[in-house]
C-alpha cells in the first residue's frame, strides 16, 4: 500500500470504526434519542433502505432506521406511501432491496444549499476585503499600523455579538445579513496571512529586482505575490472552514425556514434530534468540501511548492 492510498484510506477507516463503535455504544446502553441518537436512525434521515427477507419472517415495523426488514409476501398496500420515494431498486445475497429517500432528505438538502448560498458569498466578500487591505498595509506601513488595532479589535469580538446587528441592519430574511457575518470572520485571517506572505520576501530577491530598476508594481505581481501564495492558501483554507461555522451560527438568531441553522434550532426543539444531527452533518461535510475545493486549486495554482512534491 502506498502513501497516497494510505493517506486517503485511513480516515475513511476510522470514520467506520467511529461509526460503528457510536452504534454499539448507544444501542448497548439503551441511550435515549434525545440524548445520542444512533448512527443509524441518523441516516435515515437521508435514506431507507427496505430489504424483503423470506415469506414466512416476522411482520416488519416500520420504524426510522436506515436497515427496514419486510417479508417479501407482505401487502404493497401497506408499504406504498413509503415506497412512493424510491430511488433504486436492487437485488443483492437473492434479497430484493428499494432504496428510498429519507422524509428528511429534501428539506435538509435545500436548507444545506440556501445556507452554502450565504457561506460561498460571504467568503467572497470577506477574502476580497482582507486581499485588498493586506495590498494596501503591506505596501504603505502607516496603513498597516494604524487599521491593524481596529481589526485585532473586530476579530476578538465574539460572532454572537455581530449576529444580532447584523440581522437588525439587513433584516432577519436577507441572506446579505449572514454574508456579513462570515465576512467580518474571516476578514482578519485573510488580511493577516496575505500580509505575512507580502512582507516575508527574501531581501537578496528584492534587491536583485531593485537593481534591475523594477517598478512598484513590477515587484509586487512578479515577487510579492507569487511569494504570498502559500499564506494566501493557508487563508483560504481557514475561511472556508469559518464561512460555514458563521452562516449557520448566524442564522440561530433568526432567518427563513428554509436555512441550515434555523432547521436546526427548530428540530432540536421540537425533539427531532436526528434530523437535526442529520443537518450538522451536512454542515461538517459542506465545511470539507469548501475545504477540499480550496486545496485542489492550491495544487493546480503553485505545483511548485515544496509541499507538493514527491
Amino acid at each position: 500500500m502506498n502513501d497516497r492510498v494510505q493517506k486517503y484510506l485511513a480516515p475513511v477507516l476510522v470514520l467506520i470504526v467511529i461509526l460503528v463503535l457510536w452504534e454499539v455504544w448507544v444501542a448497548s446502553f439503551n441511550i435515549q434519542k434525545f440524548l445520542l441518537p444512533r448512527p443509524s436512525v441518523i441516516l435515515a434521515n437521508f435514506a431507507q433502505l427496505f430489504i424483503f427477507g423470506p415469506e414466512d419472517s416476522a411482520a416488519p415495523t416500520i420504524t426510522d432506521q436506515f436497515l427496514v426488514f419486510v417479508p417479501a409476501n407482505m401487502s404493497r398496500d401497506k408499504l406504498e406511501p413509503i415506497l412512493a420515494g424510491k430511488f433504486a431498486d436492487f437485488s443483492l445475497f437473492g434479497r430484493q432491496i428499494v432504496a428510498v429517500k429519507g422524509a428528511n432528505l429534501d428539506p435538509i438538502l435545500q436548507a444545506a444549499f440556501f445556507t452554502l448560498r450565504e457561506a460561498l458569498g460571504g467568503f467572497a466578500l470577506g477574502c476580497s476585503l482582507g486581499i485588498l487591505m493586506a495590498l494596501a498595509t503591506a505596501r504603505w506601513t502607516v496603513t498597516r499600523e494604524a487599521f491593524m488595532p481596529f481589526a485585532i479589535a473586530a476579530n476578538s469580538t465574539p460572532i454572537i455579538a455581530f449576529a444580532p446587528i447584523m440581522n437588525n441592519w439587513f433584516g432577519l430574511d436577507n441572506p446579505f445579513s449572514k454574508m456579513a457575518i462570515v465576512a467580518i470572520m474571516i476578514f482578519f485571517p485573510m488580511m493577516i496571512n496575505t500580509v505575512r506572505g507580502l512582507v516575508s520576501v527574501d531581501a537578496r530577491s528584492l534587491e536583485l529586482m531593485r537593481s534591475y530598476a523594477a517598478s512598484d508594481f513590477e515587484i509586487l505581481f512578479k515577487l510579492r505575490i507569487p511569494n504570498s501564495l502559500p499564506y494566501l492558501f493557508n487563508g483560504f483554507k481557514i475561511a472556508a472552514a469559518l464561512s460555514m461555522i458563521g452562516a449557520v451560527v448566524g442564522e440561530y438568531f433568526g432567518g427563513p425556514r428554509i436555512a441550515l441553522g434555523v432547521f436546526i434550532t427548530q428540530e432540536a426543539a421540537l425533539f427531532r434530534f436526528s434530523s437535526a444531527w442529520a443537518a450538522i452533518i451536512v454542515a461538517c461535510t459542506l465545511g470539507i468540501a469548501l475545504y477540499l475545493v480550496i486545496l485542489a486549486a492550491e495544487r493546480l495554482a503553485m505545483p511548485w511548492h515544496v509541499s507538493f512534491r514527491n
